[in-house]
């Protein structure tokens, strides 16, 4: 199931690893986040990775946020990959728009 923002929203995103067992774990560098879809939802990451900030910015629509980090401590690269549904929808009305036609003779 998707998370849903408004298109006047944004959300706090915080990552953590696990061990099999659930244990705490670590990761080699920094995580790094994306969106799927930049034109619907924008990230920001924080300097150390392990959070970012989700922000509406664009039509409605859905979009992936993933974020990927090392896994293998060593000397190779294991990627593990978290990944975060997010849905736009429309916010309140708070504007009503009246338009006119093109005037034309009675």
């Amino acid at each position: 199931m998707a998370l849903v923002l408004t298109d006047a929203q944004k959300v706090a995103l915080s990552v953590s690893f696990t061990t099999k067992a659930g244990n705490p774990a670590n990761v080699d560098g920094v995580p790094q986040w994306v969106s799927s879809d930049p034109t619907v939802i924008q990230v920001v990451q924080s300097e150390d990775g392990l959070s970012a900030e989700a922000i509406a910015v664009g039509p409605l629509g859905v979009a992936q946020v993933s974020v990927v980090a090392d896994a293998d401590l060593g000397e190779g690269v294991a990627a593990i990959t978290g990944v975060l549904d997010i849905e736009v929808k429309a916010a309140q009305a708070v504007f009503a728009i009246v338009a006119a036609g093109a005037p034309v003779d009675k």
